[in-house]
Parts: structure tokens; C-alpha cells; sequence
């Protein structure tokens, strides 16, 4: 485990070097998803901070377990309406926001929770119909309205490309998505922070930085095939 994270850590380094980046600025994201508690507090003994998961059931056993670990719980998968109140519990930043539907209902059970919940806007930037995502067009009167909400706090952009077994064929959605993050910057919506772009994973995480992300997502190259 220990060698497979330094291996990315590597990686990450190399491509941040590559695009004149400082690597401070690239946060990585270890996808825990179907991964055992002994597995995952194997990750954290090698180094990892920042553990993903993609399923609310999986993951309140998960936290639970794992509790007493000083490690950041990150939600990143299809989030329905009706878990909200499971997730402002469990998860530190929600990465899969893309509805204002969603959006009040974190933000109801955020202010019950006495909490501001921490979220990004998933984009689906190729406009497939098998993903989340408001559209890219979409995405600007979307945040304006969550702008008004009081205990919801959005970060930035996330989105899921689609998949190519080659990483120059998905740099163009990574390219996409930071134009959009500079576009909405320059709309100055209120309450409404472009600090963060989420994406890239195991195949692609080394294009997405040099355009642009502070998030990596990387589940196999670190925990191996899943089980």
C-alpha cells in the first residue's frame, strides 16, 4: 500500500513539475469505495488524508468504524434527495451537488446539524445521458440560486468525463471545466467560491492537472483492483 501511494505521490509531483504548479495546490482523493475498514486504515497508516466514497450505506459503516481517525470524508458519488440528511452527517465536502433541489435539502439538514456543508457542483461536460451533472450552460443560474443559501458553502467544480482508455482524448472536458470555473470567477456570483476543481483518477489524474484540478480522485492505483 505504502509503495502504490508513493508511486501516485510521484506522479502527481511529476505532472505538477511539468505544468509549472506548485504541488501544494494538488489535494489527492483516495476512493475507498468497496474497500474494508482494515484496508482503508491501511491507506491512512501509509499517509492518506482525504478518503472518497461513492454509497451512503457503505460509507456510514465506514466513518463510524474509522472514527477516531483525524482523515477528511469526501462524498462523490450520485446523490439522491432523500440522503441528504446521511450526508451533511457523514461527509466533509460533497462533491456531487447538481440539482438546487439537492442543494435545499443539504441545506435544511446543515442548519439542523448546526453546520455550513462544504459542497462542489458536479458538471457533466460531454452531456451524457448515463451521468449526473447540470450542463455546462446550466451551471451559472444553478449556483446563483444556491448563492442564497445559508448553510451550504460551494467550492467549486467537479465533473466525471467520459471514459477513454487515453488520457489525451478526456483533456479536453478537464479544459472545458477550468474554463467554466474562470468564467463563473469572472461572474462574481455571491457566496459562491472557485477554489477547487475535482477531477481526474487512476488513468487520467496526470492531464487533469496540468489543466488545472486541485482534486484527484485515484481509488485503483492506490488500494489495487477492487474487491
Amino acid at each position: 500500500m505504502k509503495d502504490r501511494l508513493e508511486r501516485v505521490l510521484e506522479r502527481i509531483q511529476k505532472a505538477a513539475d511539468h505544468c509549472n504548479r506548485s504541488v501544494d495546490l494538488i489535494h489527492l482523493i483516495a476512493v475507498s469505495k468497496t474497500m474494508p475498514a482494515e484496508v482503508v486504515k491501511e491507506a491512512i497508516a501509509a499517509g492518506v488524508t482525504d478518503l472518497a466514497e461513492n454509497y451512503i450505506q457503505e460509507a456510514r459503516e465506514k466513518v463510524n468504524t474509522l472514527a477516531t481517525f483525524n482523515v477528511n470524508w469526501h462524498y462523490i458519488g450520485h446523490l439522491q434527495s432523500n440522503k441528504a440528511k446521511y450526508a451533511v452527517r457523514l461527509f466533509d465536502l460533497i462533491h456531487s451537488v447538481d440539482s438546487l433541489k439537492l442543494a435545499k435539502e443539504l441545506n435544511k439538514y446543515a442548519q439542523k446539524n448546526d453546520k455550513i456543508q462544504s459542497i462542489l457542483v458536479q458538471v457533466n461536460v460531454a452531456k451524457e445521458e448515463s451521468k449526473s451533472g447540470v450542463y455546462a450552460e446550466n451551471t451559472i443560474e444553478l449556483l446563483k440560486n444556491i448563492g442564497q443559501l445559508d448553510n451550504v458553502s460551494v467550492k467549486g467544480l467537479m465533473t466525471m468525463p467520459p471514459y477513454f482508455n487515453a488520457p489525451e482524448r478526456v483533456r479536453p472536458f478537464f479544459a472545458a471545466l477550468r474554463k467554466l470555473r474562470d468564467q463563473i470567477k469572472a461572474e462574481g456570483i455571491p457566496n459562491i467560491a472557485m477554489e477547487e476543481l475535482s477531477m481526474g483518477m487512476t488513468g487520467d489524474f496526470e492531464a487533469a492537472i496540468e489543466e488545472g484540478a486541485t482534486m484527484v480522485r485515484i481509488g485503483t492505483a492506490i488500494f489495487g483492483e477492487r474487491f
